[in-house]
């Protein structure tokens, strides 16, 4: 670690010295997901549950073009740091064990590390810079915030899904299938952008800014092309860097978390009542929401800590949420913000 603290552990995974930011998630099911989260591009993950790989990870199987199970095609963490592996794997959809996972897509992975000491480490001194070495084989130190993340983990064309009533233009800043999968099932065509693709003379009905990686204030070029939406009156919603994202448009800020939300379970509610709801969280920036301008006002606050988890527009049909309403795995208390979305074109459509 970048403080000087040294931990050794077992390989399970690829022998293959990485670096990058270390963080801790919560969740104690999900590992193939939260892998395949392009959200954890860059980073080391830290999980706080002990032991991981009793499920084993289940086939690369689509529906609809979409993976079913993962995602997003690959591994998008630089490493997974675990206390204890189960090597002997059990559960109906399992097709391989994790080990075999990671030796594939080419990740190291250690077990035998105390996860718990490394956690309190993390929390009292905030998200560091870390690196798994094998032997002499050395790497130095990489901060994944200095670099554009979301221009490696957007796609690469356009793409069309469903065939619905409404059209959603997605832009797409490493999107979690889980957030297509939730969008489809209402009656909407979605089509998928990348990240910088300029979409001011599109026609759609609704914007959707997915979630992704790194530092929002990289993504210049999406907040222009998202500030010349917001002149018009067509629904907007945000998820975790899209919201940040909606919220550097707007006016506000952004500002780097000590360690930031990743996992499960975590409560937040909406300002001025006592209504709570649990969420799935995946970010290490959050909005300054002193910062909003007027028009706009808080959605949901973390009880926790009392960061901002959501803005809305006072009077035109945006809003956003800095936690994952469609939390795969995870609990899904918020789902029904994108029959909101969808509510919100609908209206408009009238």
């Amino acid at each position: 670690m970048e403080d000087g603290t040294i931990l050794e552990g077992f390989s399970f995974g690829c022998d293959r010295s990485v670096s990058g930011e270390l963080v801790f998630y919560t969740a104690m099911t999900g590992y193939p997901e939260s892998l395949t989260d392009p959200s954890y591009e860059g980073q080391i993950l830290v999980p706080t549950y002990p032991m991981i790989g009793n499920y084993g990870v289940p086939d690369e199987c689509e529906d609809g073009g979409i993976s079913r199970f993962f995602e997003s095609p690959r591994i998008h963490c630089a490493g997974l740091v675990i206390s204890d592996y189960s090597d002997h794997y059990s559960h109906w959809d399992s097709r391989r064990s994790l080990g075999t996972w990671l030796k594939e897509e080419g990740v190291p992975g250690l077990y035998g590390i105390d996860t718990r000491a490394l956690t309190r480490k993390l929390r009292e001194q905030g998200s560091m810079l870390g690196k798994i070495r094998f032997g002499e084989e050395d790497v130095p130190f990489y901060n994944p915030d200095d670099d554009n993340l979301v221009s490696r983990v957007s796609t690469a064309g356009v793409r069309v899904y469903g065939k619905g009533r409404y059209k959603v233009l997605l832009v797409d800043c490493g999107m979690k299938n889980n957030i297509l999968r939730c969008l489809l099932r209402h009656d909407v065509t979605v089509k998928r952008v990348p990240w910088d693709y300029d979409f001011s003379r599109e026609d759609y009905d609704g914007l959707f800014l997915s979630n992704g990686p790194g530092d929002p204030a990289r993504c210049g070029v999406t907040i222009g092309h998202i500030r010349q939406a917001l002149r018009e009156d067509r629904p907007i919603m945000g998820i975790c860097l899209g919201h940040q994202l909606l919220s550097l448009a707007a006016g506000a800020k952004t500002y780097k978390l000590k360690y930031g939300h990743r996992g499960h379970n975590q409560p937040v509610v909406i300002p001025g009542t006592h209504r709570c709801y649990i969420t799935s969280q995946n970010h290490g920036f959050a909005v300054d929401e002193k910062t909003l301008p007027p028009d706009w006002e808080p959605m949901f606050t973390n009880i926790n800590d009392g960061t901002n988890e959501g803005i809305r527009h006072r009077s035109k049909p945006f809003f956003s949420t800095q936690f994952h309403p469609e939390a795969s795995g995870g609990p899904v208390d918020t789902e029904n913000l994108f029959q909101k979305f969808v509510d919100n074109m609908a209206q408009r459509n009238r």
